[in-house]
């Protein structure tokens, strides 16, 4: 709910996924759920949000499972493009990367070697992802967040959820609780269940706020006219 410019990130992303033609928008709730109210929107809410994480949220609207999905976390701005060149891929999991993730970095943290984790691509394919690590190297690319499944492939998604959910076992890849589960620990599962994940290359169209740090840092660089180092987007 940060304004930039007197809009919300969330409106930003009403806006943006208006714009390239999608109308059919979902807000999973958690915190503070009566803050977000946007019309022409369906909500659901996750009663556990304080108690769950990231995938238990995404299964609260399940009932919208029933198209071709686009899921995006809720704390970014990203460029109309950037959702066209995914909508546009004809795999049936298209995830989007950034390979010049090393440069936004630096404006967002002053060094690289802060907050990384693996994204390791073979034969233009995601082949593991979301490990914790301290060195940034060999890591060539970025997970975003936004993320293309196609319609066909839920069913087997859904499967792999609900066989983990009835034997209540941990998540692979960040050995999480399976109530605790990161939307990188869903992925990695696809992949070892033989779901091939598509990079689609986002460079530079993209932001991420997690702290009052990166607020702080693009209000400045949108000040200073440095924003355009690292996003090609537009926030006014």
């Amino acid at each position: 709910m940060l304004k930039m410019n007197d809009k919300t990130l969330v409106e930003r992303q009403i806006n943006t996924i208006n714009k390239v033609g999608i109308k059919n928008i979902t807000i999973v709730t958690g915190y503070k759920a009566e803050m977000i109210n946007y019309p022409n929107i369906k909500y659901y809410h996750n009663k556990l949000f304080n108690k769950t994480n990231m995938i238990e949220s995404l299964m609260c609207a399940v009932d919208e499972f029933d198209q071709d999905l686009i899921i995006t976390y809720g704390d970014l701005i990203y460029t109309e493009y950037a959702l066209n060149k995914l909508i546009t891929i004809k795999n049936e999991v298209g995830v989007c990367v950034d390979s010049e993730w090393k440069n936004y970095w630096m404006y967002r943290y002053g060094k690289i070697e802060t907050d990384l984790e693996t994204l390791t691509i073979n034969n233009d394919a995601i082949v593991e992802l979301g490990a914790p690590v301290l060195s940034s190297k060999n890591i060539f690319n970025r997970y975003v967040g936004i993320i293309k499944i196609s319609k066909k492939i839920i069913p087997e998604i859904l499967s792999i959820y609900r066989i983990k959910r009835e034997k209540n076992e941990k998540w692979i890849k960040s050995s999480q609780p399976f109530l605790k589960g990161y939307m990188t620990d869903l992925l990695n599962e696809m992949i070892l269940n033989g779901i091939a994940l598509t990079p689609v290359a986002i460079n530079k169209q993209w932001l991420e706020i997690d702290t009052e740090k990166d607020y702080e840092n693009i209000l400045r660089d949108y000040d200073n006219r440095k924003l355009s180092k690292y996003f090609l987007g537009d926030i006014n």
